[in-house]
């Protein structure tokens, strides 16, 4: 634990602005002096108490509930002041730089962003994966989210994780024994059943494997960028799938020169989607930014959708087009990020099938009226990789995701060590400690300062 994990903290833990209330929050091992200076008096535990809030000189900041909560029954673990006061951010700065004031012979600071939960961690109160669920929780974007980020503040998560980590580390202590007693190591492998606790470990993982990426899912959702040449209908498409007139809709190709995205929710899954100036050779020095611009954000994509316009099917020069943005995305973009061909303008040319696009099933809508566009929803679901919401969905973060495959390879590396019995017991031993190492990355039991540093300084401060 580091020095200033020791120092008494103060901060203003509601969002700036204005409002009916608002908070600041102290903690620390000793606040008495902050209690007894801005309060006038000691407090009942953890009894709301209605007072004037006193200045330095005996006058009154304001008047609202003070609430003390003695350790370790508080949120951060530590003793635990808030108080509750009129939401004007002056009366709050006068508030907070008043129990500054007071708690300068204790040390007391501000506190940094995080540092609350941080404290919540450190003293055992919450372990990392709850940490940053409460995080998930306040940025949420969808009640799916929400609700995930919920199961997963309550120790859902976590509980799944101590489960495996319980399971693996009985059978490395079985592993570990028979290391010890090398005469008897193929019977009592045997006797023990090793390979089926193995096995079942690992069927285990996958499950949870499973529900880490749907969570993983609802909190980072997917980037999905619509590319294509000029006049296709892409901002017709941002319009009809954000349901608001976002972007300028004219028929005059190149309208599009910028990047313009917008957020939505498809089964409370987050796409941000992200539309772009149409994909031509062009002199023109603003489109030729443009459209650079548009390529970086094809780069970055978690899926493209490739319009096409459906009114053109037969335009020699536009197919030409078309096949050399397909050429480009080909050799643009990794072969795990899906290109979605979509054809728009479906009810211009309703006589055009899907099927007799390209060769190959694709998808044909109208951005303008709105048909087709639950197959594109469904579709876009799909290549994320969502299966309709499970309930008990819990929020998991990528970090986890990718501890949870380091655990699979893992596992299946001390598979094989199994087979192999005698010749291969160190190494089988060494990737179960190297799995529960990843296991414990996730709660935070096992991790490195820098970790916990990039995980709680992007949380608001006062949380």
């Amino acid at each position: 634990m580091l020095a200033r994990h020791t120092q008494p903290i103060a901060a203003i833990a509601t969002a700036p602005g204005r409002g009916a209330v608002g908070i600041v929050r102290v903690s620390g091992a000793s606040i008495a002096p902050v209690i007894d200076a801005v309060c006038g008096r000691q407090l009942k535990p953890r009894e709301a108490t209605y007072l004037p809030f006193r200045a330095g000189d005996g006058s009154s900041i304001d008047q609202g509930l003070a609430i003390h909560f003695p350790a370790p029954y508080s949120y951060t673990g530590e003793d635990v002041l808030e108080l509750q006061a009129h939401g004007g951010p002056v009366v709050l700065q006068l508030l907070l730089a008043r129990c500054i004031e007071a708690g300068a012979a204790i040390g007391l600071r501000v506190a940094q962003p995080g540092e609350f939960t941080e404290r919540a961690f450190l003293n055992d109160k919450i372990d990392l994966a709850q940490a940053e669920a409460i995080a998930d929780l306040i940025d949420a974007s969808t009640e799916a989210a929400a609700r995930s980020a919920s199961r997963s503040m309550a120790g859902e998560f976590s509980a799944e994780v101590h489960a495996l980590r319980d399971a693996l580390i009985r059978l490395r202590m079985l592993v570990e024994a028979t290391l010890d007693f090398p005469e008897e190591e193929i019977d009592f492998l045997q006797q023990a059943d090793a390979q089926g606790q193995l096995e079942r470990l690992q069927q285990t993982l996958g499950r949870v494997m499973q529900r880490a990426r749907q969570g993983a899912l609802l909190r980072e959702g997917i980037k999905v960028v619509i590319a294509g040449q000029p006049n296709a209908g892409k901002s017709s498409l941002l319009n009809a799938l954000a349901g608001a007139e976002l972007a300028i809709v004219t028929p005059v190709a190149g309208t599009t020169r910028d990047v313009v995205s917008q957020t939505i929710q498809i089964e409370g899954v987050p796409l941000h989607v992200i539309d772009t100036a149409g994909l031509r050779d062009s002199e023109d020095a603003i489109e030729k930014i443009g459209i650079e611009r548009a390529w970086r954000q094809i780069e970055q994509a978690d899926a493209v959708l490739f319009l096409h316009d459906l009114t053109r099917i037969r335009d020699a020069d536009y197919l030409a087009g078309d096949t050399s943005i397909a050429t480009a995305l080909a050799a643009r973009l990794s072969h795990s990020i899906p290109v979605i061909d979509v054809w728009n303008k479906q009810d211009a040319a309703p006589a055009v099938q899907a099927t007799q696009v390209a060769g190959h099933q694709t998808l044909s809508l109208s951005a303008r009226t709105g048909a087709g566009l639950d197959g594109l929803r469904r579709r876009l679901l799909h290549v994320a990789g969502w299966q309709s919401a499970p309930e008990g969905v819990y929020m998991a973060r990528e970090r986890h995701v990718q501890a949870l495959k380091r655990v699979d390879v893992h596992l299946a590396g001390a598979e094989v060590h199994l087979a192999a019995r005698a010749q291969a017991l160190d190494l089988l031993a060494e990737e179960l400690r190297l799995a529960q190492n990843a296991l414990s990355e996730i709660t935070g039991q096992f991790s490195s300062d820098d970790l916990l540093g990039v995980i709680f300084s992007s949380f608001c401060i006062g949380k």
